[in-house]
């Protein structure tokens, strides 16, 4: 009876050839995968071209404001007229700041006649506004060229109040 409980001999080798290709495929197909991964890497990675440096953040804006307000006369239709104009100035460039503080008695005498020798009919309406803030930028970053400073640091000038009578 023990003969014939025995498995034939050539019963196993089948199974244990089937479980060893099973192996095979998967161990060549994980090397196969891991290749292509490891080649996609290194065509993207390796190749890739440098990224340009981060761009610098802008500097906020520094202002600076001209007091006291500006406070000129003019004429118009025989009538004398009365403007009075508070002034900021905007760069981000601190070293500006400090140039245009220094310089204030050049930057208020350059303001002072600009704002003197307007017309009353220009600046009643809003491109007039816009047309003399426009001069007084131009005439401050001469004041800072005369300075030693740079121009194109001074970003804008703003009109905080703006009164005529």
């Amino acid at each position: 009876m023990a003969e014939a409980t025995a498995a034939p001999a050539g019963a196993e080798a089948p199974a244990k050839k089937g479980k060893g290709k099973l192996i095979l495929f998967l161990v060549l197909g994980l090397v196969v995968l891991g290749g292509g991964g490891g080649g996609a890497w290194y065509f993207t990675q390796a190749h890739a071209k440098p990224k340009p440096p981060p761009v610098e953040a802008a500097l906020p804006p520094v202002y600076l404001a001209l007091d006291p307000p500006f406070v000129v006369n003019f004429e118009s239709d025989q009538q004398v007229r009365f403007l009075q104009v508070t002034v900021q100035l905007m760069s981000r460039d601190p070293h500006t700041i400090e140039l245009l503080k220094g310089n204030d008695p050049v930057v208020r005498d350059q303001l002072l006649m600009l704002f003197a020798n307007q017309k009353y009919t220009v600046l009643s309406t809003r491109e007039g506004k816009e047309g003399l803030r426009k001069e007084a930028l131009e005439s401050l970053r001469h004041v800072l060229t005369d300075a030693g400073g740079h121009p194109d640091k001074l970003e804008a000038v703003y009109f905080t109040s703006f009164v005529m009578q």
